[in-house]
């Protein structure tokens, strides 16, 4: 297998089941970001054929470390090269942000199954990675714990008899939070979520609800279903994952312990299931379950992505873009909480209508969200 951010807690989760189960795992490749001494102790454990680093520097540094343990690459094409090396059968797509889109589609392209945890790539461009799918015959398997939920619950389903997907979210660390205490919430109270345990964009993601507008967006392409057919419910507990409603008003719903290593291993293991080593899920435990509805008006961010996925085309791409700029200016402590959906939407009025058919233009509508958004941090004119 490839590893596509491999230093990250998906990564490293998933080298923590390939040492779990030896005889199943050869890994091939490991590609990251800037992380190399993490990124160095993986290659000694490991020993791919090749590591990837997004930085050229980090890169150079990494290779005198290592010496002739492994070949080093390094930028955009060694990610690339990272994802398409020779061999490699199952590539985890666990990259951050839309740099993951290049090589997850090249992988794709190749016909190589893809454990997608880079959301981003299918909202950026899940029409042209669906489409490269289903020509050379890739398969996308969900890691993220709510698709690959739905996945689980869509087992035996015919599609005619699907009515609705229910994707479930904890709410965040601000879900009791009025509109003025979120003016004043800082970086440090965002990245303490209550449930899980995520990097620093999927967590202020999370408090947002804008990493659930992304999830809704991906399912539309992983499972094909329109936005009127995908909601969002507010489940604090974060024990059930996600839920399918069927045409008779049955649901079925996907429970489990938090942690992130049981959806990677049923993407690894599918379609078959696996003996976990993981500790097992005590329904009594778990308790009391809640179950309530989104407040928009609190939390803006899932409602412009159902407005950028109903918008199609480039829109998608400016609210990911948009979105990445202002969550990285949050945590840098240059913009406040409620200015990140600000930013978005200030950015989807002026480039949701662009062109987005190719590749190429949702490249291109990605710089500019991003200029677009760096240029409204700069001059305040989002407010």
């Amino acid at each position: 297998m490839a590893i596509l951010g491999s230093t990250g807690s998906i990564g490293t989760s998933t080298l923590d089941l390939v040492t779990s189960f030896p005889d199943r795992f050869a890994v091939a490749t490991l590609a990251a970001g800037r992380n190399i001494d993490v990124l160095e102790a993986q290659a000694r454990q490991f020993t791919p054929e090749r590591v990837a680093v997004a930085e050229p520097e980090a890169a150079r540094e990494l290779a005198r470390r290592l010496g002739s343990l492994t070949r080093v690459v390094s930028g955009a094409d060694g990610l690339v090269e990272a994802a398409t090396q020779g061999g490699v059968d199952l590539v985890v797509s666990a990259l951050v942000g839309a740099v993951g889109l290049a090589p997850t589609y090249a992988a794709v392209e190749l016909g190589r199954d893809v454990a997608l945890a880079n959301k981003e790539t299918l909202v950026v461009a899940g029409k042209h990675i669906m489409a490269a799918a289903a020509a050379s015959g890739s398969r996308i398997l969900p890691v993220d714990s709510e698709h690959n939920a739905v996945h689980q619950c869509l087992r035996g389903e015919s599609p005619e008899e699907v009515r609705r997907l229910w994707l479930t979210a904890s709410g965040g660390p601000f879900r009791r939070h009025s509109l003025g205490e979120l003016k004043r919430v800082t970086a440090a109270e965002a990245l303490c979520h209550p449930t899980w345990s995520m990097g620093p964009k999927i967590t202020v993601d999370s408090a947002t609800l804008m990493n659930k507008g992304l999830e809704v967006i991906e399912a539309r392409w992983l499972f094909g279903l329109g936005p009127d057919r995908i909601r969002v419910v507010i489940h604090p507990q974060s024990v059930v994952h996600s839920m399918v409603e069927l045409i008779d008003g049955s649901f079925k719903a996907q429970l489990g312990i938090t942690d992130m290593r049981h959806p990677i291993q049923y993407a690894l293991s599918w379609p078959r299931r696996w003996k976990t080593k993981l500790r097992p899920f005590d329904p009594i435990e778990a308790g009391t379950l809640e179950f309530e509805a989104p407040d928009l008006e609190r939390f803006p961010c899932l409602g412009l992505a159902y407005r950028a996925l109903e918008t199609e085309g480039a829109a998608p791409a400016v609210l990911n873009a948009a979105n990445e700029v202002a969550g990285q200016a949050f945590l840098e402590g240059r913009a406040g909480f409620r200015e990140i959906g600000e930013i978005v939407a200030s950015t989807l009025e002026r480039h949701g209508a662009d062109p987005g058919e190719s590749l190429a233009e949702l490249v291109a509508a990605d710089e500019r969200a991003r200029s677009t958004a760096v240029q409204l941090l700069e001059q305040g004119a989002h407010r």
